[in-house]
């Protein structure tokens, strides 16, 4: 196969429309475009967002607080969750995310004290409530602060 040889498929391109005519091609006159008005004029065009002067959606609603785009979010979770895992586990954010204990888009893992544990486990998290630091190492475990 050549270059000169190769052929468009069909239906891959249409013929443009021919606008302004004559009466007879169907688009003749206003050429498609109606009677007057802003969009039948040259250069018509509006800016995203534009309701025709009303007052557009985005400044309509009502707008509140502040929305930080560097935040770390820091999930939750208690020592009772911690059970799932086998005795002597190393317990970090890809076990529990393995685990589906929490979700993948958290940042930190924050550890607190509700429940009760019964398995020794190294934990490693961003950060534990004291109670819960206490509960893991009754429980035999470690708790590393990551």
């Amino acid at each position: 196969m050549k270059l000169n040889e190769l052929t468009k498929i069909p239906g891959s391109t249409t013929e443009a429309k021919r606008i302004g005519r004559g009466h007879g091609s169907g688009n003749g006159k206003t050429a498609g475009k109606g009677h007057k008005g802003q969009k039948a004029r040259a250069g018509h065009g509006f800016r995203a967002g534009f309701e025709g002067g009303q007052m557009p959606l985005q400044r309509r609603i009502p707008k509140r607080g502040f929305n930080n785009i560097f935040a770390t979010e820091v999930t939750a979770i208690n020592v009772s969750a911690l059970n799932v895992f086998e005795d002597g586990a190393v317990v970090d954010l890809a076990s529990l995310i393995e685990a589906g204990i929490v979700n993948n888009n958290t940042d930190n893992i924050k550890v607190l004290s509700n429940g009760e544990i019964s398995k020794k486990l190294t934990v490693k998290a961003n950060a534990f409530s004291e109670n819960a630091k206490a509960k893991i190492e009754a429980a035999g475990g470690k708790a590393e602060v990551i």
